[in-house]
């Protein structure tokens, strides 16, 4: 079951990698580039920014971010019960940024393939310190058991970003994600 669900995503990401290639776009500098240069990323980028990250992550690396997209923040604030300058004044915004970030370069044929080293199931250390959890979940990539990623392999100079669906948070601010 493992091994058939892993051989679709892989055709999924296949093809999604494959589209991203032939679109003759210039590889993006670093992770931020790619964030700043879709607006699907406004509520992440500003808090990149307000966290005082962006200089970190558009440094060598590299750099692995599982970046959550404006719905996501809007989906996670609303059940936090916060607003978008609440979150962005948080003490904890770093922190939160952070669990999002993995050292190194993991393309998602190498999440699959620790995936499947784990035996379904594979923990990722971030550079906040906290491990995620990624497993396949229905066919697809699930961290922490809610974020799913919707979106692999935007390689930048300095790393790569995959897009997903929720906030995740790290477990000294409540652990899962919204």
């Amino acid at each position: 079951m493992i091994a058939r669900s892993l051989a679709a995503l892989a055709l999924s990401l296949g093809l999604v990698i494959g589209v991203v290639n032939a679109s003759g776009h210039d590889t993006p500098a670093t992770v931020v580039d790619v964030a700043t240069g879709n607006e699907g990323f406004a509520t992440l980028v500003a808090a990149v920014v307000e966290a005082d990250l962006v200089d970190v992550l558009s440094g060598e690396g590299p750099f692995t971010v599982f970046a959550p997209t404006d719905d996501a923040f809007a989906a996670a604030l609303e059940a936090l019960g916060l607003s978008a300058e609440e979150l962005l004044a948080s003490p904890d915004l770093g922190a939160i940024l952070t669990y999002h970030v993995v050292a190194g370069n993991l393309l998602a044929a190498d999440v699959l393939a620790a995936i499947e080293a784990g035996g379904g199931t594979a923990m990722v250390e971030t550079v906040n310190g906290a491990s995620i959890t990624v497993e396949i979940v229905d066919g697809n990539v699930v961290i922490d058991g809610t974020a799913t990623v919707i979106m692999t392999d935007l390689v930048a100079g300095n790393g790569v970003v995959h897009v997903i669906d929720a906030v995740i948070l790290p477990p000294a601010e409540g652990g899962s994600g919204y």
